[in-house]
């Protein structure tokens, strides 16, 4: 199995534009959501739980983050439980309600994907590699993380095997 880096390092190969990056902060959450949406149902309620192909897939994801990294499997999972939060609440709501919700969200989130790949000049990284859709969120909290100053081993391993990002070779162009 890949280490952490290993992940974010290929997916951040292909994003290094910083349109790029900042679209995803907007459409991988609304993907993310969408899933967790439509997933939703059919569900059951087990000892006060909402079980349902969400629930199990989230189960599952986490589970992965965590396998990863510690800190940010813990982040990735409480992101996904708070997902899931949001998903049962409109999962509860009628049908049309339920599934225009999910699809619209679903829709939005990759429009604004395919707009951020349009700046960068390149295919989104699922398509050479699935697992691109699995690391794709945790690129997201990574990303944040290095924008708060954390976690800067990670930051840096990551961009010495990515390369920097184009902000970050032109003001080291400039110096």
């Amino acid at each position: 199995m890949k280490t952490l880096v290993e992940h974010l390092a290929q997916y951040a190969a292909y994003h290094r534009d910083r349109r790029n990056i900042a679209s995803h902060f907007i459409g991988v959450p609304l993907i993310v959501l969408a899933v967790a949406v439509l997933l939703s149902r059919p569900a059951v309620e087990v000892l006060g739980l909402w079980l349902s192909p969400a629930t199990l897939s989230a189960l599952a994801v986490g589970a992965f983050y965590l396998r990863l990294d510690l800190r940010f499997g813990l982040l990735m999972a409480a992101l996904l439980g708070l997902c899931l939060w949001g998903a049962q609440a409109l999962a509860g709501q009628a049908t049309l309600v339920w599934l225009s919700s999910g699809l619209a969200l679903f829709v939005v989130g990759w429009l604004i994907q395919f707009i951020g790949h349009y700046y960068e000049g390149r295919k989104p990284a699922f398509v050479d590699d699935v697992t691109g859709l699995l690391i794709g969120p945790l690129f997201v909290a990574a990303e944040a993380a290095f924008l708060l100053g954390l976690r800067r081993e990670v930051e840096d391993e990551v961009v010495r095997r990515a390369g920097p990002t184009h902000v970050r070779a032109k003001q080291q162009a400039v110096r």
